[in-house]
């Protein structure tokens, strides 16, 4: 009987410590069934990185195009993140682009026409952004108009509230020293390495407090090995960006010398870490999983489904206010242009592309970051080789498509195999 006691014991302890062998079988069944998370992303990411540096090593490895892709993809990168919290309920926002130009407009506008310190300009450009997103929220969830409808109508009503608000097209410029700061200046390289050391051990403080808990709970937890190898990787990778972003990138040092972390850099991280926390930690995050997952099973529950939708645009157009904060300063001006273009499609594209499933219910900010970054490589890879917009287009779209059809056929595989 003690016998029996003891296998027993030791199968639960077993279970409870798995190996990083297990851990990696497990991924690999999650992969199998359809879960398939960030990897294509990851993927996608070292393999456009590969062949950009075997197609023009010179160009592409180089320090200052390593600090342009933080800059170039920061804005895209920051309205993706705010997208993320309307496709986990399944909902899409069109406008989220010329929501980010009318936002940069307030901006410029309580800077210059209304000669207001850069604080009170970017605490009303954000307020202008929630006030967007709680009118949309609310057309779509009290109303009952599709998303798609709302922001749609919204995509074309804000272009012309931008037209009016910079008189017809008048260019505005910006010169506020903090402001341009945010996407043209970097740290020093102390601070780069402070930010670095501090972000790694607040990684790995999370990994242990969060397989500590699961064990407290009599759940399985990754090993501590397998947290080890995921601290010694990103404290590895990490490092090796803030050396290589730390070396001289001016072509002239003696007349101004360039070095450092973009400053845009920790604003990206600042708000991966809190909106990551929203998301896992408080019933708000788990809600929109939860109605993204199944709404009427949502309401049922309890859930205040109209609220959970209204605040989740209410993000989303205020992370879209600050992506066009980021926009407006690192052109030091803001125009009729200002979160056109390709903004809202490559948003959406580095959303999707990064592991959110258009179709609700599976997602993390970390998707927008992954999938900014995957954008931004296409973008700057391909003008290094001095490829048209055609080309850049084409591309694009084949891997926002690719994204999708990975996304479908993964929610497929998992309803077969019973997991969804």
């Amino acid at each position: 009987m003690s016998k029996l006691v003891q296998d027993d014991a030791a199968v639960v302890a077993s279970a409870q410590a798995p190996s990083i062998g297990h851990s990696a079988r497990a991924y690999g069944e999650r992969v199998r069934g359809g879960d398939m998370g960030a990897l294509p992303a990851v993927v996608g990411l070292v393999v456009l990185c590969t062949a950009f540096a075997v197609a023009r090593p010179t160009s592409f490895l180089s320090a200052i195009n390593f600090a342009n892709l933080f800059t170039q993809g920061a804005a895209v990168t920051l309205i993706a993140m705010g997208l993320v919290f309307v496709l986990l309920l399944g909902e899409i926002d069109l406008s989220a682009g010329f929501a980010s130009g009318v936002c940069a407009a307030v901006l410029a506008v309580t800077l210059t026409d209304l000669g207001q310190p850069w604080y009170v300009a970017v605490v009303t450009a954000i307020l202008a952004g929630s006030v967007i997103g709680l009118v949309l929220g609310s057309l779509v969830a009290k109303v009952g108009i599709p998303s798609f409808v709302v922001t749609l109508a919204a995509f074309l009503a804000f272009q012309g509230l931008v037209l009016i608000m910079l008189d017809e097209g008048t260019n505005i410029s910006i010169n506020d020293p903090v402001i341009v700061a945010v996407a043209t200046k970097n740290m020093t390289p102390a601070l780069g390495w402070a930010l670095y050391a501090a972000s790694v051990l607040v990684y790995a403080g999370v990994q242990l407090t969060r397989a500590r808990r699961r064990r407290a709970r009599g759940l399985v937890a990754d090993p501590l090995s397998l947290i080890a190898a995921r601290v010694v990787t990103l404290a590895v990778l990490a490092g090796l960006a803030v050396y290589v972003l730390n070396l001289e990138r001016s072509r002239n040092p003696l007349t101004i010398s360039l070095t450092g972390v973009p400053i845009v850099v920790p604003v990206i991280l600042v708000l991966l870490v809190v909106w990551t926390f929203v998301l896992r930690r408080t019933p708000f995050g788990r809600h929109v999983y939860a109605v993204g997952g199944n709404a009427e099973a949502a309401r049922r529950a309890g859930i205040d489904v109209d609220r959970i939708k209204i605040l989740a645009f209410v993000v989303c157009s205020s992370m879209a206010a600050v992506g066009g904060i980021v926009a407006a300063s690192r052109a030091n001006s803001v125009d009729p242009n200002t979160g056109g273009s390709t903004v809202l499609l490559y948003a959406v594209g580095a959303a999707v592309i990064g592991g959110t499933s258009l179709f609700g219910g599976k997602g993390r900010v970390l998707d927008a970051v992954l999938g900014g970054a995957v954008v931004a490589v296409i973008e700057n890879g391909m003008g290094l080789m001095q490829y048209g917009a055609s080309v850049k287009y084409l591309v694009t779209g084949s891997v926002l498509l690719l994204a999708a059809g990975v996304d479908a056929l993964a929610r497929r595989r998992a309803a077969a195999a019973g997991l969804r």
